[in-house]
């Protein structure tokens, strides 16, 4: 097994940098990774947030193994297949109340950009042809096409495409707060009035000329911002009051990892759409999905019966042995209860987190459910590296865990137990101390 990396041109890496010293994972079972050199690395953040029932789980791959010599591969333009069919009554079975229909995409970053088209066709379907801006969140992650990338507002996944981005989009202030919510448990305190924030969009564009409004419910890639208590409230009933549609970006937050198979049902906001992809097939096939109600869908059943109701999909839609992965990660989550899992460890997760505070750099400490972060001080002048520092020390000390700008992020599989958590906070709090 060749473990050089030179040949492939990995995402959001420093290339040169990891070719001078790689990290190469070769294997994984349950809570843990095999690096190369043989070593058992404790997963700290489920992957890349996706591998919620943990790793190698023989149900999802005898599913697999099933479906590829059952059907493969099916087309899913003019034709379909039962599988497609079941997963997505699956889904409405566990989404929040009236989001009992699904779009099936490739990626979170294709969920995004569907939601999206979705969302301007829907109002074009209904005459409400102005109605074209799209409004995202500072600081936010939507994925990595167009669309998504439109609406994000983390600053270096935009800089360089800036002026190709899409011109009818704007974004509300993001909700960090430093100075009132540091080290706050939970849903910060103060914040709530930062959703009205969409009042100011609303008098520069004009309700009537706005589609939709997307935000991730926890913003993760960001560094893990949790709402504020009040705010996702307070930005559904001003969507009510101007007739915008609101987006749930739940690629990180869906299929458990709040406490509730998705954060809408645990934080009690209706989302007229949510996207998911990663934890819906535990990371082991890519699938993603939009998640809609016929409120929705029925706005594109009013033409002719012959003709396409959306001009949208990809090759790969509801692919067979995606929708096998995800029905099997399905019924482990629900068998298994791991979002009640999830809601019974997270103050397990937040006591060890928080124990953190006052080690040194440390400046804020963010936790939700079953994700956790640490959040170090800006060093005047330098680059933000105490995090990357922080990540590398876990990793040659046996824990995954996540640096993002000056943050470190955790988010195990839901599958951990207390004393993983406790080994993990262990061994990142020695990896802060010996990081100058």
């Amino acid at each position: 097994m060749s473990t050089a990396p030179s040949a492939f041109w990995m995402p959001f890496t420093a290339n040169r940098q990891f070719q001078a010293q790689p990290r190469m994972l070769v294997a994984a079972e349950g809570m843990y990774y095999r690096s190369a050199d043989g070593r058992r690395i404790l997963d700290g953040t489920a992957g890349l947030w996706c591998v919620n029932a943990g790793h190698a789980r023989a149900e999802i791959t005898a599913a697999v193994q099933k479906q590829l010599a059952t059907l493969d591969f099916a087309p899913t333009f003019q034709m379909g297949h039962p599988f497609a069919i079941e997963l997505a009554e699956r889904l409405g079975q566990v989404a929040p109340p009236g989001l009992d229909r699904a779009f099936f995409t490739n990626s979170g970053s294709e969920a995004v950009d569907s939601a999206l088209k979705i969302a301007l066709a829907y109002h074009q379907r209904r005459g409400d042809t102005e109605r074209t801006v799209l409004i995202g969140r500072e600081r936010a992650y939507h994925g990595v096409g167009f669309g998504g990338m439109s609406v994000g507002g983390i600053a270096r996944n935009r800089e360089i495409w800036q002026r190709s981005l899409l011109p009818g989009t704007d974004h509300l202030r993001h909700t960090h707060d430093l100075a009132r919510n540091a080290f706050a448990r939970g849903q910060p305190e103060h914040g709530a009035e930062f959703a009205d924030d969409l009042e100011r969009l609303i008098a520069r564009h004009g309700a009537e000329r706005i589609a939709a409004v997307i935000v991730e419910p926890v913003a993760g890639s960001t560094g893990v911002l949790v709402p504020p208590k009040g705010y996702l409230e307070r930005l559904r009933a001003l969507c009510d009051r101007h007739g915008l549609l609101l987006i749930f970006d739940e690629v990180i937050t869906g299929f458990g990892r709040t406490g509730s198979m998705f954060a809408a049902q645990q934080f009690g906001v209706r989302a007229d759409m949510i996207t998911c992809a990663k934890g819906i097939t535990n990371g082991a096939v890519p699938m993603g999905a939009v998640l809609l109600g016929s409120r929705i869908l029925d706005a594109f059943m009013r033409g002719p019966p012959e003709e396409i109701d959306l001009f949208h999909g990809y090759t790969y839609s509801g692919h067979p042995v995606a929708c096998a992965a995800a029905l099997a990660s399905l019924s482990i989550y629900e068998r298994e209860g791991l979002p009640q899992r999830a809601a019974a460890l997270a103050p397990a997760l937040a006591d060890a987190a928080h124990a953190l505070q006052g080690l040194p750099g440390v400046i804020d400490i963010r936790n939700y459910g079953l994700i956790a972060a640490v959040e170090f001080a800006d060093e005047p002048g330098r680059a933000p590296t105490r995090a990357f520092d922080v990540f590398r020390r876990c990793f040659e000390h046996g824990l995954l865990v996540r640096a993002t700008g000056n943050v470190i992020a955790l988010s195990p599989p839901l599958i951990v137990t207390a004393a993983q958590i406790a080994e993990m906070f262990t061994t990142l709090a020695a990896a802060i101390r010996a990081t100058p």
